[in-house]
């Protein structure tokens, strides 16, 4: 949504693809994520003056719920955002095709709040449309010899990131979330997030491109 400004193309593109998706009969549950315009806000914050990690996570969290709100706004009565400990999510999404999910605390980023959510309306794949269109061997934008992984264990994955979370944390699925996703037995699949033709493959059970991370 936000790789440097809000991308109007993508966003359009992104709202058509879901709308097509729930006349065909399928239900979302969207967790928005902060991206580019949370770490833009925490970098200039500690550029201008010494802050702490929970205030940097705040500012990423309010981040997150103005990109979840533009998400409803243009999805209208198709969507409903909800609060990720809500007792009543589950009824909610049985009224809704589309749930939106954007509420956090310091800690972790939107990663835990999409295995919460998963947890809460028992599903058990959480799809994660991010930057990277796999996970890799090593960081690709440091090491041009890092090699895409199509598929890999909760414990190799947890080799090749970092253990604790830090505010702005640039990886395919931060650990904290990882850690949840592994004791809850939820699959995570990482893919481009820009590749809506490869997203269709993914939810109709086909050949697609892409890191399926899984017990």
């Amino acid at each position: 949504m936000y790789p440097q400004t809000l991308d109007e193309t993508y966003i359009k593109k992104f709202r058509d693809f879901l709308i097509k998706n729930i006349k065909a009969g399928f239900k979302f549950a969207i967790v928005a994520g902060g991206g580019q315009l949370a770490r833009s806000y925490q970098q200039t914050a500690l550029k201008i003056s010494k802050i702490s990690n929970d205030e940097r996570d705040w500012l990423g969290i309010e981040t997150i719920k103005l990109n979840a709100l533009l998400l409803k706004t243009i999805l209208g009565n198709r969507a409903r955002l909800i609060s990720s400990n809500n007792k009543n999510n589950s009824k909610i999404f049985n009224k809704y095709p589309i749930i939106i999910t954007c509420f956090g605390q310091p800690g972790h980023s939107s990663d835990l709040t999409a295995v919460q959510t998963a947890v809460d309306l028992k599903i058990s794949t959480v799809i994660n449309l991010g930057k990277p269109h796999f996970v890799y061997t090593a960081n690709p934008d440091k090491d041009p010899s890092a090699k895409p992984l199509a598929q890999l264990s909760w414990q190799d994955y947890f080799k090749i990131i970092p253990s604790k979370w830090t505010p702005g944390l640039n990886t395919p699925f931060d650990p904290v979330a990882s850690r949840l996703a592994q004791k809850n037995k939820i699959t995570v699949i990482v893919a481009d997030g820009r590749n809506l033709p490869n997203f269709q493959k993914i939810i109709a059970n086909q050949k697609f491109a892409g890191t399926t991370i899984t017990n």
